[in-house]
């Protein structure tokens, strides 16, 4: 009888981290034609010239990140003339903080504290790229957490024209972005110099997933926690979801429950109990980066699921009292980060009337926020 259930002392898990959204795989597979074309832009900045710019399209969980930071660790390793910089969008939304980030990665430390400005760290750091003859890469993950306010006009132009006032500065950009193609229209001396090659990652098939989340299985369970069969429904569910975060996630949840009832083996109804908070982990993802008056006007659109932009900011004034060009200015961050919907329509007392429409169950969206 003891056979069967686990001591306090004992676990499922053989490695945890193999079931974290973050960990990077050793065996980065069913992406071969993504990377060669990934290479491809980065191949002039190893001979020294500037890159081909890229953007990286597809839906959550395809390979995008781990794509980047693979080609990353290989360039560092390779050469010393390249200094990639990765910058996550979600936490570094503005020209300065991102130039900030490039900073630290250029230098090996973090520029003054005492209030240095934009310009001087432009300067800094495109004067001592120029010195040293060095091409900087930047990868701008989740590239539309730029797109309120056009900061990522400002952000390009800073990056891909920075040659005309530094001579001898070489930049290019690898942005991704979790659509299937990039609606944002640039400024015009933006578009004219940022020109991307598009390399798309489509959702994995069902045999991809079923391959990648098995060697996960094998890797970060001990042998005979988790049958095929129980393994199939993991794969078959991650299919349906179209995203192979949900599928990591969901096996470390379902192992957690398992390891809960003391139990060898994952269920069934471990599975099925998991899946419940797994198959929205890029909402839960998304809504981690948010601020509290950003959550604020969410939780009041979910509220009402669809209402008018003017009769939101009256409730949002109420509490929080922040004005009108805050509110406007989380409206657009939270359309380019695909949590809402926003149309204008002809009426309003203004002329144009804002209808605000959430993207998700707004009972999800509530417990999520308030969880």
């Amino acid at each position: 009888m003891t056979r069967d259930i686990l001591l306090w002392e004992e676990t499922l898990f053989k490695d945890r981290d193999i079931f974290e959204l973050d960990h990077l795989p050793e065996q980065f597979a069913h992406r071969e034609s993504q990377m060669n074309g990934l290479k491809f832009c980065v191949r002039p900045a190893m001979q020294g010239a500037r890159p081909v710019n890229a953007l990286c399209l597809g839906p959550p969980g395809t390979g995008k990140t781990t794509a980047i930071i693979k080609l990353f660790q290989e360039i560092e390793r390779h050469s010393g003339k390249v200094v990639p910089t990765y910058v996550n969008c979600q936490m570094d939304y503005t020209r300065y903080s991102i130039f900030y980030q490039i900073y630290k990665k250029l230098f090996g430390h973090a520029p003054p504290s005492s209030g240095i400005s934009f310009k001087r760290i432009f300067e800094k750091v495109m004067k001592n790229a120029a010195e040293r003859g060095v091409v900087m890469l930047v990868a701008l993950d989740d590239f539309n957490y730029l797109f309120h306010e056009k900061e990522v006009d400002h952000v390009l132009y800073s990056l891909l024209r920075a040659h005309e006032t530094c001579p001898g500065a070489r930049v290019g950009v690898i942005a991704i972005l979790s659509e299937p193609s990039l609606r944002y229209i640039f400024d015009p001396r933006v578009a004219s110099v940022f020109q991307a090659e598009e390399i798309t990652f489509p959702l994995y098939n069902k045999e991809e997933i079923g391959d990648i989340l098995s060697r996960r299985s094998q890797l970060g369970f001990y042998p005979g926690v988790i049958s095929s069969e129980i393994l199939d429904m993991v794969v078959e569910l991650t299919d349906n979801a179209g995203d192979l975060r949900v599928g990591i996630d969901l096996l470390r949840r379902s192992g957690l429950s398992a390891e809960r009832r003391a139990s060898r083996t994952i269920s069934i109804e471990d599975v099925e109990k998991s899946f419940e908070r797994s198959r929205l982990i890029h909402l839960t993802y998304a809504l981690k980066s948010l601020k509290a008056d950003e959550l604020a006007v969410l939780r009041l659109a979910a509220k009402s699921e669809t209402t008018q932009a003017g009769e939101l900011f009256v409730e949002f004034n109420r509490i929080t009292g922040a004005g009108y060009t805050r509110f406007h200015e989380i409206l657009n961050k939270l359309d380019a980060i695909r949590l809402i919907d926003t149309d204008f329509s002809g009426g309003g007392s203004r002329g144009r009337s804002r209808t605000i429409r959430i993207r998700y169950d707004p009972r999800e969206m509530i417990s999520r926020i308030d969880g």
